[in-house]
């Protein structure tokens, strides 16, 4: 009797829920998507009720041969592609392309690879969910529309090789507007003056800062202020006027979803999105555990739902009492409530199995599939784990009139930070290990007076991090389109990224005016939020997929066929380097190619001079003293070597610290392996890289 067919994504998939299923099964991988919509042209047949037409992408030929041979073959073909909508769809192009009836009960999914999960599924098989492909397939035909009728006219009016989307205008115009704010702001100019005392007999050191005067609270503005003050306390008595001492309790954060994991694994480890999330897809599909075999570690990385199951609570509720003792659990299991706006198909991001501990895994993954585990398994654990408990004091000291402030906490009980700590967190005040003691009307000696001038800050440039959480908190895309976007405003150049911070290129800057000139539905936050809950309301069931396509395109088709006719052509000032051009002596300008910025000479046509960019690391060339650059291979792989290759032949494959030896001198690189972090000198015969005997 013929084997039953499971149809996966990815191989290394297949792997894993291939040795669940066992011999009777066969478990095989699509290489995921299969159709889609062409990209020689639209494919989007507006005049038929927008009918998608889509091809069987190029390169997948055999195999969809394969897998209709397989099907042909197989006693039952069951659809086991990713539980979400892109999932649904991926199913029901593979259910048309193998002649399996979508009503069939062929559809499998399960929001974690495991055996008790994958084994469930094949049970409660059900058939494909015609509402999720809807809702899919309205979001692509949406973005197609719009990419494909707006992007021709940055093309012809701007420069070729753009796009616009729904999704990634908005995030581009965040950028754009944000640093609209920053040029904006005019900084003003404060002071913070800081008493530093001790009781009378010079002892419990503690800071005090300028809170008011004659009791008002107040700041200081400008230097004559601050002298103000200054004057008055000057040989003043400080004297404790107020102080009251209680109890903090902080609640531990919830564990992950998609968009507080990619921001978490940016804050805490330089992760971009793109990482983020390719790592935790290994480690969903499965990887090599010790006494285990291939193993799916994690559930399902996209989601935007807080929900935990209640085995894995128990799980978690076990561990804890077994690991760190029955004080660190909560009185009551911890339940985190999602947002209006979640989808909740899917649970948060937890380990499938907490008894798994990242230290169990560590020798059989990469780097970073073990820290981004032990930073999913640390915050899930610690969100089930008892609050911590704060001692906290607030006193007001008073120097003739003047009112100091001192505020400090001491740890009484770790409670969830005996785990793990919020990145945010690590920003805040430090607590001190015993807080001070104060009365009432105690006298206080004061040590010193420190003054500091400072000055208000713009609003701080977007992060990776902080943009996904404000794509988030706007209902601009959902978890899975969080990653690919910012991906893709990076690569069209119209947002640069420098040492985590996002900046608008002047192209971005072009395209977002010209945008909001003409089409400002597409770059309005509310108008793409509201959509987002469209496309959510498709896929409940409660909103009709033609309707949406309706009553989108009619005022679309009217803006775009006025904008045809209004909007001109668009000039870019080219950017200026510190190059100089060797043929001509003009200052050389950064343009963009099809392989990304290369330096160019502005005397075009006249000279032609043109040059590859590479980025100065600041680190010298160790051989003639000129700068080491970044570069990149034939194949797109960076590397580094000296600005006057071929002449000079110094080359790293690792990116140069700016630290040299402390031994003698040469360059170092960083290099991370299954043990963490290690500093290696780029010279073979230094002491620093031989291994020291032990003692």
């Amino acid at each position: 009797m013929a084997n039953n067919l499971v149809i996966v994504e990815s191989p290394s998939k297949a792997k894993s829920i291939g040795k669940y299923l066992g011999k009777n099964y066969t478990v095989v991988a699509s290489m995921g998507h299969i159709r889609d919509l062409p990209k020689s042209k639209i494919g989007v047949d507006i005049e038929h009720d927008f009918k998608p037409e889509y091809i069987t992408i190029r390169g997948k030929g055999d195999i969809v041969s394969a897998l209709k041979k397989a099907a042909k073959k197989a006693k039952k073909v069951f659809l086991a592609t990713d539980p979400d909508r892109e999932g649904e769809a991926i199913s029901w192009h593979l259910a048309y392309l193998l002649n399996i009836d979508e009503n069939a009960k062929c559809r499998i999914s399960f929001n974690e690879v495991t055996k008790s999960a994958v084994v469930a599924s094949i049970k409660e098989a059900r058939a494909i969910d015609k509402s999720l492909v809807d809702a899919q397939q309205a979001r692509r035909v949406l973005d197609r529309i719009v990419g494909y009728k707006i992007s021709p006219l940055l093309w012809s009016n701007v420069r070729s090789g753009l796009s616009a989307g729904r999704v990634q205008s908005v995030a581009t115009r965040l950028v754009v507007d944000r640093e609209a704010e920053i040029e904006a702001f005019v900084p003003e100019e404060y002071w913070i003056i800081t008493a530093h005392l001790t009781d009378q007999n010079g002892k419990n050191p503690f800071e005090a800062r300028f809170y008011g005067m004659d009791g008002k609270k107040q700041d200081i503005r400008g230097s004559e202020a601050a002298k103000e003050v200054l004057k008055r306390i000057e040989g003043a008595q400080y004297t404790v006027q107020r102080v009251t001492y209680g109890e903090r309790v902080k609640n531990p954060a919830p564990p992950f979803t998609t968009s507080t994991l990619q921001q978490e694994a940016s804050r805490k480890m330089g992760f971009t999105a793109k990482r983020t999330m390719s790592t935790a897809q290994s480690l969903y599909e499965g990887v090599s555990v010790p006494g285990k075999g291939v193993t799916g570690l994690i559930t399902y990385m996209r989601t935007d739902s807080l929900r935990v199951a209640a085995e894995a609570q128990q799980a978690a509720v076990e561990l804890i009492g077994a690991r760190y003792g029955k004080e660190y659990l909560p009185r009551n299991p911890r339940v985190y409530k999602t947002s209006k706006a979640a989808q909740d198909a899917h649970e948060a991001i937890r380990p499938t199995e907490v008894e798994i501990l990242p230290e169990d895994i560590r020798s059989s993954v990469s780097t970073d599939e073990y820290r981004l585990y032990k930073l999913i398994w640390e915050r899930f654990v610690s969100s089930q784990m008892a609050s911590a408990v704060y001692d906290t004091l607030s006193a007001d000291i008073n120097a003739n009139g003047v009112t100091f402030r001192a505020t400090e906490s001491a740890v009484r009980f770790a409670g969830y930070r005996a785990v793990y700590i919020e990145g945010s967190d690590e920003n805040e005040r430090k607590d001190v290990k015993k807080l001070v003691k104060l009365e009432e009307k105690m006298p206080l000696k004061l040590v010193k007076l420190t003054d500091e001038q400072k000055f208000t800050e713009a609003p701080p440039r977007y992060t990776e991090a902080s943009l996904i959480k404000a794509m988030e908190e706007n209902g601009i895309g959902r978890p899975s389109t969080y990653a690919p976007t910012i991906s893709t405003i990076l690569g069209r150049d119209y947002v640069s990224r420098e040492k985590k911070m996002l900046y608008p290129t002047e192209l971005g800057k072009v395209v977002t005016d010209l945008m909001k000139a003409h089409f400002p539905d597409i770059v309005d936050i509310n108008f793409t939020a509201n959509m987002e809950q469209q496309l959510d309301d498709i896929e409940n069931g409660s909103e009709d997929y033609l309707e949406l396509m309706r009553t989108f395109y009619a005022p679309f088709k009217a803006t775009l066929d006025i904008a045809e006719k209004e909007i001109g052509k668009v000039e870019i000032k080219d950017e200026e380097s510190d190059e100089i051009c060797e043929k001509c002596g003009k200052r050389m300008v950064v343009k963009m190619g099809r392989y990304g910025k290369f330096l160019a000479c502005p005397g075009y046509p006249e000279c032609s001079n043109a040059k590859p960019l590479f980025v100065d690391t600041g680190v010298p060339c160790p051989k003639c003293g000129a700068r080491i650059v970044a570069k990149k291979s034939k194949r797109g792989k960076k590397y580094f070597g000296c600005e006057k290759a071929p002449a000079c032949d110094f080359v790293l494959w690792d990116e140069p610290n700016k630290e040299p030896c402390e031994k003698c001198g040469a360059v170092t690189v960083t290099k991370y392996g299954k043990y963490g972090r290690k500093v290696i000198c780029t010279n073979e015969e230094c002491e620093a890289n031989k291994k020291q005997p032990e003692k």
